[in-house]
């Protein structure tokens, strides 16, 4: 996946997490969007070449996945089962239950913006970096992660056609356009990732800057829509702040159950943060690009809203546990190692009930 999803790189003990430069640039574009919108001639530029970017992210994501090692992690079947039910299961239905907040607290676009980020896969590098911050079984969360982003591929658009209704629904042609747009480029990807490993390692500084450019010209085509389509003159600072309310809910409730749900289904503390992690995710990189397949026009610009929002608020939250819990386990270790106290003991069988 791209690293668009690459969490803080300061990770300094007891600073709190500084904003995302992506997130920054994020921001930036839709203030160009703003302020100098793709209108007339410029508009199907702008719209062919987002189209482009999809099919160049997901062509890279293909590149980059391999299936083999995800496959290989299949024997802790229990463990991925309880991320994808997760995220495929748990966190849709809490999208469905928002609906409740309209129209009191979320307005009709913004929730199905909510709804659709609901809908999404996890996030690859900062799942596997927020489990290895806190000393959890990273090997698993590179497994989950990776499931989590192949399954997305197929899941998300289903879910989607089934949850989300949009005027005139998502029709056959719409998957068609899908699969075009994702799927193939994303199966070319797989076919072409072994003559691609070793060029893709000597560029991937420029392969970043591909990924991160791709999706800001993608977010800068679907707020331009919303711009000159007049889609913003129907938000509110109270309604953005209500939102982000809402979104914070959201995390604590997921974060809440996966801890709760894997002690009780007597994960050990390693398994358990990796489960917390991967679980609470959802991926900015993978909701982008399929939002401007699926509503295309200058709905895509508020489908892309709440989802920006969500992406930083989990960084933020999920690094202070991450550090936090990793703190945790080497004052454990480092106890354990002390004078007349013995050998450190498996951190993969310390209790999950230290996990706080």
């Amino acid at each position: 996946m791209p690293r668009a999803d690459r969490p803080f790189r300061s990770r300094i003990p007891g600073r709190l997490p500084r904003v995302d430069p992506f997130i920054a640039s994020l921001l930036a574009t839709v203030a160009l969007a703003a302020l100098l919108p793709a209108r007339g001639a410029a508009a199907p530029l702008a719209s062919g070449a987002a189209t482009g970017a999809v099919a160049v992210l997901f062509f890279l994501y293909g590149a980059r996945l391999s299936a083999k090692e995800a496959w290989d992690g299949l024997k802790q079947w229990r463990l991925h089962g309880t991320v994808l039910t997760v995220t495929f299961g748990l966190f849709p239905l809490l999208g469905v239950a928002a609906h409740l907040l309209v129209p009191g607290l979320l307005s009709p676009q913004l929730y199905q913006g909510l709804l659709f980020l609901t809908l999404l896969p996890s996030t690859v590098q900062s799942s596997i970096a927020f489990t290895s911050i806190a000393r959890g079984n990273t090997a698993a969360a590179v497994c989950s992660a990776t499931f989590s982003s192949l399954f997305g591929i197929v899941l998300t658009p289903l879910l989607a056609a089934f949850l989300l209704h949009t005027k005139g629904g998502i029709s056959p042609g719409s998957v068609l356009q899908i699969a075009e747009q994702l799927l193939l480029p994303f199966a070319a990807g797989q076919l072409l990732r072994r003559r691609l490993t070793a060029w893709m390692a000597r560029h991937r500084a420029v392969l970043g800057l591909v990924d991160r450019g791709s999706i800001l010209l993608v977010v800068y085509s679907a707020f331009s829509a919303a711009v000159v389509g007049g889609i913003w003159g129907t938000l509110s600072l109270p309604r953005l702040a209500a939102l982000l309310l809402v979104e914070a809910a959201l995390l604590a409730l997921v974060l809440t159950t996966t801890l709760l749900a894997g002690r009780r289904l007597g994960f050990d503390r390693a398994d358990l943060i990796a489960i917390v992690f991967c679980g609470s995710k959802k991926s900015l990189a993978s909701g982008v690009p399929m939002a401007t397949v699926l509503f295309p026009g200058p709905a895509a610009g508020l489908m892309v809203l709440p989802l920006m929002l969500f992406h930083q608020l989990q960084l933020m939250v999920c690094a202070v546990l991450a550090r936090r819990w990793g703190a945790q386990s080497q004052a454990v270790e480092a106890a354990a190692t002390a004078p007349g106290r013995g050998t450190a003991p498996d951190r993969r069988r310390t209790s999950p009930s230290s996990v706080r």
